[in-house]
């Protein structure tokens, strides 16, 4: 059973390709046209986890095939209270939780919830190409947007109590460490294994898991405390080699609620930079877990 919260910090980057197509919108990458900033749904975010934990031959209750949670249950011989725990067992229920369609509950609460992501530069959208299938019909035809380079930054969190609350039958049935080892390796990897036509292109450069003292313990959201400084102006950027993601606020905040962390779990892309050494910057405060 885990007891500690945990606030998680995610930053990848979208290179002509289309991070999250918005199907009411011609299947255009999300957007604010306000802020021109690209936007990116949770529910994506947690598709790449799971088709990730399906490649590692983990079983998964939310399924491509499945039409809908009824018949999921009854593929996993799920009826009323009858074989419950084959739900909680699943890794994309003990992360996220489900709808369980009146069998024991209605739904359950994931103790892992992601916001959306939005990019921290203005976005351009490239002028879309007409794409066909080989079939002489003509059917298959289709428009393809992409943006031209998005950084993209994730705000998640872990709640020890919501996981707490997984029971049956007075057996534990939520997160354990070995799940939140998972879910390290899969923001690490997930993206980057997801090599579709529309998605190749993503590239993990910044993960930061940082682990409360106990359950009753939450920071605000990380990415408030990061900016990025380009060595080309807005609409001319391309590569994270022209990016500098300052971190000096963010090391400022950690260490200003220093009282409240038990551990920091980091990893960083060789190709990004850093305004500082976060790590080294943080080592003197914190205990430092090197992913």
């Amino acid at each position: 059973m885990i007891t500690k919260n945990s606030e998680i910090l995610f930053v990848y980057d979208a290179k002509q390709c289309n991070p999250n197509g918005d199907m009411d919108n011609e299947n255009k990458p999300r957007m604010d046209y306000d802020t021109n900033t690209n936007l990116v749904s949770d529910v994506r975010i947690k598709r790449y986890i799971r088709d990730y934990a399906v490649m590692l031959d983990k079983e998964i209750f939310i399924t491509n095939e499945a039409k809908d949670a009824k018949n999921r249950l009854k593929d996993l011989g799920v009826d009323n209270s009858k074989n419950i725990e084959r739900v909680y067992n699943l890794i994309d229920v003990k992360l996220f939780g489900a709808v369980t369609a009146n069998v024991n509950a209605d739904s359950l609460t994931g103790p892992v919830q992601f916001n959306w992501a939005y990019s921290l530069n203005p976005v351009e959208i490239q002028d879309s190409s007409t794409i066909t299938s080989s079939f002489s019909s003509g059917e298959g035809i289709g428009k393809d947007f992409r943006v031209n380079y998005s950084l993209l930054a994730v705000n998640g969190s872990i709640n020890a109590k919501v996981a707490q609350s997984y029971t049956y039958e007075d057996k534990y049935y939520g997160l354990e460490e070995e799940d939140i080892n998972f879910l390290d390796d899969a923001m690490l990897n997930a993206i980057q294994a997801n090599r579709t036509r529309s998605k190749i292109g993503q590239t993990p450069r910044f993960y930061l898991r940082v682990e409360g003292k106990d359950s009753t313990v939450f920071l605000n959201d990380l990415r408030e405390y990061i900016d990025y400084v380009s060595s080309v102006s807005d609409e001319k950027l391309r590569s994270i080699k022209e990016i500098t993601l300052d971190v000096s606020k963010l090391v400022k905040y950690l260490k200003i609620n220093k009282n409240k962390i038990s551990k920091v779990h980091y990893w960083k892309d060789m190709n990004l930079k850093l305004s500082e050494d976060l790590k080294k910057s943080l080592e003197s405060e914190f205990e430092i877990i090197s992913l």
